[in-house]
């Protein structure tokens, strides 16, 4: 094994509940995330990184690994991963460890449910390779503690292996609460972390790197009903329900998800609840260009208002608020960061994918904040299911690409 200590901080890691929690209003969002923050901590010390701490005011731990040489003028490199997982089961994570995959299905421990190149077809690019995958009934978990049990590794590496000598800038590490809800960088503190770059590694396959990603939106749709006897109810009547999927209807009818791909922009429905007297649905909007993502946001607006009209009064009141932008527009004021990431993988023989991202990360809002900050892959694949699995040898790839970035960024 090429880092022998890669694949057991993984295993160790996704069998910790940490998921995030929408509704709780403490940061980070539930306790597990604490614990296990101060868990990564302890690790981070016991490797020798410098200045471990926690920060309360936002759920990070942050450490430093110090220059090891004299050169001047070598920018300061952040990397950052997320401690959260996502919004299903993930209470007793119990993950298969698949050596020499042969290319056939893959049965979900003892649950009915497999993993078929059939329905899976990215399986085939993983023949005679070492798969985690899980036991049917939870998540992996591999987003992001794969991003998470690679940083450590490069950090063990650099402090403890052969890295000691490769000569570097100064090394920030940061791992955070609650990506997976959206609001995990929102308390980022630019100041402690004091880069001038970093990278996310949290995206999916070997090669993806990513710097252009949605510009997102949340909104609520709060409809006021009439309710009356049905029987007397003929121009009296005015259902919340029937409001709300009037108002679903009017929205462009190919522009949801299932729908679109690459930098198609889309409203999603997530969610409605209520009854004739009073009801809401919840959405998220998203789209890559500036313009277009305004567009839509003043779309949801102008149809409440002619809604409201013809109502006669107003009965349809929006929640729309801005969750985050596409991080492009911060990046491409400076693409070395892309260009010294695409030569580290190219040094290696990783073929960058270079693709915009139909979702966000943290990264885009550290970006905004003053820290360029793409995201580069850490190997998952099929993840927030039942269905996800990562790959040690893109794992171990992942920790090579982030240590040839080092390297690169040195000279």
């Amino acid at each position: 094994m090429k880092y022998e200590k890669l694949l057991p901080r993984f295993l160790d890691y996704v069998k910790i509940n940490t998921r995030s929690d929408e509704a709780s209003t403490t940061t980070p969002t539930t306790q597990s995330q604490v614990g296990f923050a101060a868990k990564l901590a302890d690790e981070l010390r016991a490797i020798g990184v410098q200045n471990v701490h926690y920060l309360t005011s936002n759920g990070y731990v942050i450490g430093t690994i110090p220059a090891n040489t004299d050169k001047t003028g070598i920018r300061k490199m952040g990397l950052i991963s997320h401690m959260d997982t996502a919004d299903f089961n993930a209470d007793g994570v119990n993950p298969q460890v698949l050596e020499n995959y042969d290319g056939g299905v893959i049965k979900l421990g003892t649950t009915e449910f497999t993993l078929d190149p059939a329905e899976f077809p990215n399986l085939k690019n993983y023949n005679g390779q070492t798969l985690i995958h899980t036991d049917g009934t939870t998540l992996l978990g591999a987003d992001d503690k794969a991003g998470l049990a690679e940083i450590m590794t490069v950090a063990d590496f650099l402090i403890n292996g052969d890295g000691q000598k490769i000569p570097h800038g100064e090394i920030r590490i940061g791992f955070g609460p609650d990506e997976e809800i959206g609001i995990g960088a929102d308390k980022f503190d630019v100041d402690d972390f004091d880069v001038d770059f970093a990278y996310t590694v949290d995206g999916g396959p070997l090669g993806e790197l990513e710097y252009e990603t949605f510009s997102a939106a949340g909104l609520v749709v709060n409809v006021q009903g009439k309710n009356v006897h049905p029987g007397t109810a003929k121009n009296i009547m005015v259902n919340a329900l029937q409001v709300l999927i009037d108002f679903h209807n009017a929205l462009p009818e190919f522009d949801r998800p299932e729908k679109t791909e690459g930098r198609e922009g889309f409203f999603h429905l997530l969610k409605m609840d209520g009854a004739v007297e009073a009801a809401k649905s919840t959405y998220i909007i998203r789209d890559h260009d500036k313009e277009a993502f305004a567009a839509r946001k003043q779309l949801v607006v102008d149809l409440a208002a002619k809604m409201n009209a013809e109502l006669g009064e107003e009965r349809i009141t929006l929640d729309l608020k801005d969750q985050y932008y596409n991080m492009a527009e911060i990046i491409k004021k400076d693409m070395s960061i892309i260009e010294l990431a695409k030569t580290a993988m190219e040094n290696l023989g990783i073929t960058p994918k270079i693709e915009p991202v139909r979702g966000g990360t943290d990264g885009s809002k550290i970006s905004f904040m003053g820290i360029p900050t793409p995201n580069m892959f850490a190997g998952g694949e099929n993840m927030h299911g039942r269905y996800e699995f990562v790959s040690l040898e893109s794992m171990e790839q992942a920790v090579d690409t982030v240590l040839e970035m080092i390297k690169l960024n040195a000279n």
